[in-house]
């Protein structure tokens, strides 16, 4: 019953903050200069005022700002989110699609990071002091430090333009039905940008994993198993990989955020046609407003899930949970 009161209060505070993350968002997006009279405009050079004045009544330009806001927060909880100005689809339609080839990407990057960042970090802590842990660490905090967009760059520079091991970008073959391409074409288009997506975060889970480690060898429990006769293995995977193993899922479903921010830049180098090429397309030259408005409401809902289910497994596995909901 703890646990359920203890989750609920969770929802409600994420409920909470979509709902601050949509005004915020709302007044930011109708403070732009680039409103989508001006947009029109600028699009269709010498339009009659009376078209200006239809569309400025479909997109309800004149209409106060707070009602304008609650026909949007309105349409949303129907599942009307609008009309994108650059696909001519309803946003729902173009997040959908773009959705699905951005999930294959993130989820790929996000297993791949995971468990490589929580391998290295058990070896650097089962070798912490040596030379090995002293390589390793050292070359996690290079990478903590490196952006997105320069190991991109990098990668393509190296695996597709010198060795030609992998395509330069897109997630298919270009010029190849959608019908006709294959399992493995589809993989070999996205192993590369995956590759660098991984590397935003893997770092960081595995410096923290060491971390939890150092203080497992450190305890006084570890003390008392070495005085039996227990070796460092035996202590890592009794106790170690256990104990790291619940903030190392915590932090890694927590990254949720930095891995949908990540794949704005890994889809704009590689071409990959997800759902970060399309928020930075929205944001930047087509100024689509209702579709960028509709992809900040949807990854604010995607990330707020990823926190909630590392809230929920915490409560699940980790046993001074259980105890203090009781």
């Amino acid at each position: 019953m703890g646990r359920l009161k203890h989750t609920a209060i969770y929802i409600a505070r994420g409920i909470t903050l979509l709902l601050a993350v949509s005004i915020f968002s709302f007044i930011l997006a109708n403070a732009s200069p680039i409103n989508p009279e001006t947009r029109y405009r600028l699009s269709h050079p010498g339009v009659s005022d009376e078209k200006v004045e239809q569309m400025r009544e479909y997109w309800g330009i004149d209409e106060p700002p707070v009602r304008r806001y609650l026909g949007w927060i309105e349409g949303i909880l129907r599942g009307d989110w609008g009309k994108s100005t650059s696909y001519r689809q309803p946003v729902l339609e173009v997040i959908g699609v773009r959705f699905k080839t951005s999930l294959a990407l993130m989820m790929t990057a996000w297993t791949l990071s995971g468990l490589l960042g929580f391998a290295i970090g058990c070896l650097m802590g089962a070798f912490r002091g040596r030379w090995l842990d002293r390589i390793i660490r050292r070359v996690c905090l290079f990478m903590c430090s490196i952006p997105t967009f320069w190991i991109g760059l990098v990668f393509l520079a190296v695996f597709s333009a010198s060795l030609g091991w992998f395509p330069f970008g897109l997630s298919v073959p270009a010029g190849v039905p959608p019908e006709e391409v294959t399992l493995g074409q589809r993989i070999h288009h996205l192993i590369l940008p995956a590759l660098t997506l991984s590397f935003l975060s893997f770092a960081n889970l595995a410096l923290h994993t060491r971390e939890k480690l150092i203080d497992v060898y450190d305890s006084d429990f570890a003390l008392f198993a070495r005085a039996r006769g227990e070796s460092d293995t035996r202590i890592l995977f009794r106790h170690g990989i256990r104990n790291a193993l619940i903030p190392a899922i915590t932090m890694q479903f927590g990254s949720f955020a930095e891995l949908f921010g990540g794949s704005v830049f890994a889809e704009n180098i590689f071409s990959y046609p997800g759902l970060g090429a399309a928020v930075s397309a929205a944001g930047t030259g087509a100024t689509d407003i209702p579709l960028f408005l509709g992809i900040v409401m949807f990854s604010a809902c995607f990330i707020f899930t990823g926190n909630l289910i590392a809230n929920i497994m915490t409560n699940i596995i980790d046993p001074r949970t259980k105890e203090a909901a009781r």
